[in-house]
């Protein structure tokens, strides 16, 4: 493993010195990357201190007045790693995937996804969506779950909610929101695994991307792409891909209620995708089953799902 400084010197990379791993600082995000360099350290048979974790504050952490769609989108949860890698601080970033945006700089590639967690959303606060109080407060910054949340609920007082994991469940103790939605794999990393009743996936499909680590470093970068490759999880990374190819036909910014999911079986992809309007008066959903080497597959079911849609619904797509 080298890494190429100069025409006469060459480090290796968790030898000479450790592997950078860059993160973001949230308590989670810190959990996902020691998941990350225990991989790596296990893959390569290497001490821990052949890896190192290099914590970051994302802007998308300090922003908490409002949400993130109205201050920079999923950026804000990537710029600061990207210019850590950009300039050589970090050998690589470690990134909840579905924060990740669909377009990233060519410089970059995600050279690794571990094996994905559970992909369900879990609601704090009430045993189901049907048992919350008439005009519960539910607290979201979530486009998707305010949308499918108003689907099911029309009734719901939906407002804004920030902050990590633990802030927001002290916004519910403490009673200022009946309930918030929080991704079951988040919980599960943070060993709050009893937290929380499961939305099953025909109720609230989840997120594009959701459970998903995905380990992002520069395309030069050879050696370490390889080194990467040995802790990927393949079906994982396959899914995901598509769900963001689902994503990237659609144009779908931080604005838009979009949700996907992907299972891989053998070399069989069936992918669901939903798009719904910000109230979710309206909603499109669909499935289809693809080889998973159809790059074009995903694309075209989001494009059926826009021609089905209302040029109101078309318009939240830009279309």
């Amino acid at each position: 493993m080298t890494t190429k400084v100069d025409q006469k010197t060459e480090i290796r990379v968790g030898i000479d010195r450790p592997l950078r791993l860059g993160t973001r600082q949230s308590p989670l995000a810190l959990v996902q990357a020691e998941m990350a360099a225990k991989a790596i350290v296990d893959a390569q048979g290497w001490h821990a201190e052949q890896v190192e974790l290099v914590p970051m504050i994302a802007s998308g952490d300090k922003i908490l007045d409002r949400a993130l769609a109205d201050a920079g989108g999923k950026a804000l949860w990537t710029k600061e790693l990207d210019r850590a890698l950009f300039s050589g601080e970090i050998d690589c970033a470690v990134h909840s995937m579905k924060d990740v945006e669909t377009i990233r700089p060519e410089e970059f590639v995600i050279a690794a996804m571990l094996e994905r967690a559970d992909i369900h959303d879990r609601l704090i606060g009430a045993e189901s969506i049907a048992a919350l109080p008439d005009r519960a407060i539910v607290g979201t910054a979530s486009p998707r779950r305010k949308a499918q949340l108003l689907r099911l609920r029309a009734d719901l007082d939906i407002r804004l909610i920030r902050g990590n994991v633990q802030t927001r469940l002290g916004k519910i103790e403490s009673g200022e929101f009946a309930a918030t939605l929080l991704a079951a794999a988040g919980l599960d990393r943070l060993e709050m695994e009893n937290i929380g009743h499961e939305i099953s996936n025909e109720i609230m499909l989840p997120a594009p991307a959701q459970g998903a680590i995905g380990i992002e470093t520069l395309c030069e970068a050879q050696s370490i792409r390889a080194l990467l490759a040995t802790i990927s999880s393949e079906p994982t990374f396959r899914a995901v891909m598509a769900e963001r190819a689902f994503l990237a036909e659609l144009a779908a910014d931080c604005h838009s209620p979009v949700a996907a999911s992907a299972a891989v079986t053998g070399d069989r992809v069936n992918l669901r995708g939903e798009i719904l309007l910000p109230d979710g008066s309206e909603h499109v959903s669909d499935k289809a089953e693809f080889d998973s080497d159809d790059g074009k597959a995903p694309g075209q079911l989001a494009r059926s799902l826009l021609d089905r849609a209302s040029a109101e619904l078309k318009a939240v797509f830009g279309q």
